[in-house]
């Protein structure tokens, strides 16, 4: 009698960015679809590790102890003889940095497959090169399954996250929403810079009409710590209402996850928000000036996405270099208004 043999364990390095670990999880679907009976665990830094646990293909999410930017060597060699006794088969490296690549190596894990960057021959052994364009985030990543060159089938998974009832309730519960009563999110935030913000105004603007239609209905401001104070900024250009509450830096990013899902609408800047919303499958009016529509679009059933595309962008900056934001700035709430009103009807 054969003994059974135990499963297949793979491991994913997580970007840094919550976007960009939201738009990895088509890979997961196809190293799933490959692999049916194999663990996948993803090792993520504590910031982005929520987003990770909302995917139904992870197994189990391990927190990297590294601090941001440092190499940490020593650290790094003791963490990796962790993962060598967990026994992994094959590592996908996401991050395009030799500090990610050290770890699968050092771990002893045989087939370490990413892309080409920072002098990571050998480190990695499955190197990909990425197409010139680069291609978009949710392709760029799951090209990781197949082999180098390989060419991408059509029809690509869509990002999916998944929340239950009991996290929706509990969360409203904290945020101290009313479960009854309609909700909406607006992701004022953007951590790139404030170049991609769209305006307090517009966003208090859009609140006002948004509450002018339905005075049932409650608009939950979403956000890191960071983005307290241009929350702060569109409830006091709305007049404070009743039904707009600000919550950045009130919420667990699981918590966010959990009030997204429960959003019969969301309104967000290009922020890890708006993937999250896109993988929630709620429907989504994603604002876009200084970076570009087609690189990360959202992939909801029912989406939309707000370009003005103007000569200058997308410019990829921080801020504006050429100090006017007008590709942000002249994106009225009476348009993203015009947008989001039919979205709202059909989800009711």
């Amino acid at each position: 009698m054969s003994l059974p043999t135990s499963p297949q364990r793979i491991l994913v390095i997580s970007p840094n960015w919550i976007g960009d670990a939201v738009m990895a999880q088509p890979l997961l679907q196809r190293l799933r679809a490959d692999r049916p009976n194999a663990l996948i665990d993803v090792l993520a830094p504590p910031a982005v590790s929520p987003v990770w646990r909302q995917m139904a293909e992870v197994a189990e999410v391990l927190e990297t102890p590294f601090r941001h930017g440092a190499l940490q060597l020593k650290e790094r060699w003791r963490y990796a003889r962790v993962l060598k006794q967990r026994g992994y088969a094959e590592a996908y490296v996401l991050p395009n940095t030799l500090k990610y690549a050290l770890i699968p190596w050092l771990a002893g894990i045989a087939r370490r497959v990413g892309y080409k960057g920072e002098s990571r021959y050998g480190l990695i052994n499955v190197m990909h090169h990425d197409d010139t364009p680069p291609r978009a985030m949710v392709p760029f990543y799951a090209a990781l399954a197949k082999a180098p060159l390989a060419p991408l089938q059509a029809g690509l998974p869509r990002p999916r996250l998944q929340a239950s009832p009991v996290q929706i309730e509990a969360a409203c519960q904290r945020a101290g929403l009313d479960p009854m009563r309609p909700l909406l999110v607006f992701a004022p935030g953007a951590e790139f810079g404030g170049a991609k913000r769209w305006p307090s105004r517009h966003f208090a603007g859009l609140a006002q009409a948004i509450l002018a239609a339905d005075p049932q209905a409650q608009i939950a401001l979403l956000g890191s710590p960071k983005d307290r104070e241009v929350c702060a900024e569109v409830c006091t250009e709305a007049g404070a209402p009743a039904g707009l509450h600000n919550l950045a830096g009130a919420t667990s990013l699981a918590e966010a996850i959990a009030l997204i899902a429960r959003a019969a609408g969301v309104v967000s800047n290009d922020s890890g928000l708006l993937h999250i919303a896109s993988a929630l499958n709620r429907p989504v009016v994603a604002l876009y000036g200084p970076t570009d529509p087609d690189h990360a679009p959202p992939f909801s059933d029912m989406a939309a996405s707000i370009s003005l595309r103007l000569a200058c962008a997308p410019c990829r900056q921080r801020e504006c270099p050429l100090g006017h934001q007008n590709c942000m700035q002249q994106i009225e709430a009476a348009s993203v208004w015009q947008t989001l009103q039919p979205m709202l009807m059909t989800v009711r």
